[in-house]
This record gives structure tokens, sequence and C-alpha cells, in this order.
């Protein structure tokens, strides 16, 4: 009887174990796997663009760095092997917004905002 129940619950355990997956929940592993796919599709492109890596890396700060390494790597050398030139991006990202911290993109704003409104237009009597 004892070796039944041991039986039901391991077997129940495995069931539940399995099932995982099915709910949506990722193990760490696959979760670790699915970055490192990401950084390397990241780097394969950025080198794909003739980008050099630290531009990559500015351009995509959540990417995981060794794996977008990895991929603009194995990118070169498929490219160099084959010789397929890079392909020019045509929409150039905007690197003024990229390479300023946060503290002078706020200052900016603040200097923009006066410079907005429009003086009153002649002949019109401005509200008090």
């Amino acid at each position: 009887m004892r070796r039944f129940i041991a039986t039901l619950l391991l077997s129940a355990t495995a069931l539940l174990g399995a099932g995982c997956d099915q709910l949506g929940i990722e193990s760490a592993s696959a979760v670790a796997a699915r970055k490192e796919a990401d950084g390397k599709a990241v780097g394969g492109a950025c080198r794909h663009a003739g980008r050099a890596i630290e531009d990559c890396y500015t351009l995509n700060k959540k990417a995981d760095r060794p794996s977008v390494y990895a991929g603009w790597r194995e990118m070169n050398e498929y490219m160099r092997e084959n010789k397929i030139e890079p392909v020019i991006p045509v929409i150039k990202p905007e690197q003024a917004v990229a390479a300023k911290p946060a503290d002078e993109a706020e200052a900016d704003d603040a200097h923009a905002k006066p410079a907005a409104e429009k003086p009153a237009a002649k002949g019109k009597k401005q509200a008090s």
C-alpha cells in the first residue's frame, strides 16, 4: 500500500513539474538561453549593418554584452569568409539623444520651454 501511494505521489509530482512549461512559467535556463540568443541576434545585426561593437553596445543597453559580442564576432567571420559587404542603414540613429545623459536632457528641456512661448501680437492687449 505504501509503495502504491509513493508511486502515485511521484507520478503526480512529475506531471505537475512537466506542466509548468504549459502554464507559461519559464525556467532559469530557458530565460538565459533566450537572452543569449537575443544578444547574438543584436550583435549579428549590428555587424551586418556595419556598426562598430561600441556603437552596438550604446544603442542596445539592455542586451547582454558578452552575447552581443559573440554574435558580432560570428557575423564578422561569416561576412569575411563569404565576402559580404555591410548593409549601410538608411535611417541613422539619433546620436544626440542616445549620447546625452538624463540630467543634460532635462536641462535642455527646461531651456526650450520659454522659447516655445510666443510673444503677443502687436495691437492686441494681454490679459492681466
